[in-house]
């Protein structure tokens, strides 16, 4: 154990010296993780873990370094913990990152929240950031730590126990918003019966607040691999026609139109969708499908809408969401008058 801890010192010299392979290596691996999902549902599972653990050594971290220097005669060092937190963060979100990235509808409010990803991940691997603003604000560091596992947990609970999207956002965000606790103390300033009243009610109007901003979370594990608006398709080989970007409204008089998705889901996953059709922005037609994951190219479902308005002219979407209200992607076409010149 000595000869261990004396090589300590040394770690932490090569640690500071290479900071970036740190970042590259959670980089790597969470890219690997996505591109073998289904291989390595464990890791998930294993970052999972060590988030909730690694949230009760920060919480009750002097205590613990205290009982382990009283029961084996030595004090675990403050700045290699700090890198194991470090490594902690950085591989999470990298792992996550890739899922959020290719899953976002990038104009749409779930900008934001992939955009917050982003920019913790950024900063657990900038040094300044991570040491001299976040880690000496520990209720700020332990709100990063529940965000963090808020994102894993949204990631792993599909691949791991194939959960449905809405099952897996409210885990996640009960989680989530009960490991805050902590880090609001950090946050109330004043006392007495207020405080109590503030540290009441906060966590609540944090999870009512999380579960309206769902809209704006994308889901993890859900993405479209291949969609087409067509005024045909084959119902044998289930593709579909012509991929149209306008039509008439002689076209839709004639068979209506042809919504197709084939949606990438982790094997298992049983999940129902809907495609919500949007004329003008308002809301005409919402059609419920299930789908089934593990296929590779994705799971093929379609929607056939035959009856549209009168005055059908103008944009139209199809939007795919999921039950819990998280959109997972949108088709977009044009009702003319009239063909195109």
């Amino acid at each position: 154990m000595k000869a261990l801890l004396a090589k300590i010192p040394t770690l932490l010299a090569w640690i500071r010296r290479y900071p970036g392979l740190i970042a590259a290596f959670g980089f790597c691996s969470g890219l690997a993780s996505f591109l073998l999902v289904d291989r390595q549902a464990h890791l998930a599972k294993v970052l999972g873990l060590v988030l909730l653990l690694s949230w009760i050594w920060l919480i009750l971290e002097n205590l613990l370094r205290e009982r382990i220097a009283r029961r084996f005669g030595f004090e675990l060092p403050l700045p290699l913990l700090r890198y194991a937190t470090q490594v902690i963060h950085q591989e999470s979100l990298f792992f996550v990152l890739p899922f959020f990235f290719i899953t976002t509808t990038w104009n749409s409010g779930q900008l934001l929240f992939s955009g917050l990803l982003g920019g913790a991940a950024l900063v657990s691997i900038t040094d300044p950031l991570y040491y001299r603003w976040l880690a000496p604000r520990r209720w700020l560091l332990l709100i990063f730590h529940s965000l963090t596992l808020f994102a894993v947990m949204l990631t792993a609970l599909p691949i791991i126990f194939h959960l449905s999207t809405p099952q897996s956002y409210g885990i996640s965000l009960a989680l989530a918003t009960l490991l805050s606790l902590p880090s609001l103390a950090g946050v109330i300033g004043f006392s007495g019966w207020r405080r109590v009243l503030t540290f009441t009610l906060l966590p609540l109007l944090l999870a009512g607040g999380g579960w309206m901003a769902r809209v704006w979370v994308p889901p993890a594990t859900l993405w479209l691999t291949d969609v087409a608006i067509s005024d045909r398709f084959d119902g044998q080989l289930r593709t579909p026609g012509e991929q149209l970007e306008s039509v008439t409204l002689a076209q839709l008089q004639d068979d209506g139109l042809y919504a197709y998705t084939a949606i990438n889901a982790p094997r298992g996953l049983n999940e129902r969708i809907y495609h919500v059709w949007r004329h003008n922005g308002r809301e005409v037609d919402r059609i419920a499908l299930d789908i089934h994951g593990g296929r590779k190219q994705g799971y093929r479902a379609w929607t056939h809408k035959l009856r549209f308005p009168g005055d059908a002219a103008g944009k139209w979407q199809v939007q795919v969401v999921t039950e819990a209200g998280q959109m997972i992607g949108v088709l977009r076409f044009d009702v003319l008058d009239a063909p195109a010149k």
